[in-house]
């Protein structure tokens, strides 16, 4: 099957979080129309009525592939938080129904096998599947420090070690973020986030567990070497600076183009007054 043409109406499949809104200012200043599909029990409902919107449940394809065309949205995205569902949590629609083995299917393998499988749902009924780089780059990350602090030589070799220890793991779908202290992987991200993962090395700190001092290690963040960058790319926003300040870390590292920056005003503004770096880095 070819792939269309690009539209001016883009698709935006919103989760949780500020991403799905950063994305539609992002095409509303390129012109473009954002259209939201608003993903029930995820997606704010009160900042979604900002824009063109319609709700749809986890599962209804029928129904969202339906409006995508009512819309003239040939470009669709994905983007925002949401949990992995269970096949008993899923709304079937008539349209679901006729492609429930293939979502079977891909709920079988880890978090990349999810959404390539998903993405193929989708091409099939004609729509261009893109990422963020694709349709909004402004919100990516750029090269470099973006904060008035930058990387020490004790921080970039922590940096490179995250970078080679993620690299190794790629393969098994595991995570996009570990946190790396005087050369030392302490902890890696799993099903509770890069949230949890700093949470967990704040209370190591805590407990004596880490005894390096405060102010030391670096949260790593990059995609797995495999990953269809169309879905899922690493992010760091507000939140994440909270959480590395309360794991005593010295800054943030994450690949420039390769990762998206919510609310970078707020973030850097939090991040300079605590004296920690971010900055942009080569996968």
């Amino acid at each position: 099957m070819s792939t269309p043409p690009s539209s001016a109406s883009v698709g935006v499949i919103a989760g949780a979080g500020s991403l799905p809104f950063a994305v539609a200012e992002s095409l509303r200043g390129q012109g473009r129309t954002p259209v939201l599909y608003a993903i029930r029990g995820f997606c704010d409902a009160a900042r979604v009525t900002a824009y063109r919107h319609h709700w749809v449940a986890l599962g209804q394809v029928g129904r969202l592939t339906r409006l995508l065309r009512v819309e003239g949205c040939r470009d669709v995205l994905f983007i925002g938080g949401l949990v992995r569902p269970g096949l008993s949590e899923i709304r079937l629609d008539w349209g679901t129904l006729k492609v429930i083995p293939s979502i079977a299917a891909a709920l079988r393998g880890g978090d990349d096998h999810l959404l390539t499988g998903i993405a193929r749902i989708f091409e099939q009924h004609g729509f261009r599947l893109v990422g963020v780089q694709d349709i909004a780059p402004d919100l990516l990350m750029p090269a470099g420090a973006l904060t008035r602090a930058t990387p020490d030589v004790a921080a970039r070799a922590d940096i490179d070690k995250g970078l080679a220890a993620l690299h190794a793991m790629s393969p098994f779908d595991i995570g996009q973020a570990l946190v790396v202290i005087d050369g030392h992987v302490v902890a890696v991200e799993d099903i509770e986030g890069t949230d949890g993962l700093l949470a967990r090395v704040a209370r190591l700190r805590d407990q004596g567990r880490i005894r390096a001092k405060a102010g030391t290690g670096v949260l790593i963040k990059a995609p797995k070497s495999s990953q269809d960058l169309r879905f899922d790319l690493p992010t760091v926003g507000p939140r994440t600076i909270e959480g590395a300040i309360a794991a005593g870390l010295r800054g943030v590292a994450i690949t420039a183009g390769r990762a998206i920056v919510a609310e970078p005003q707020a973030m850097i503004a939090s991040a300079d007054k605590a004296g920690l770096f971010v900055t942009g880095v080569a996968a």
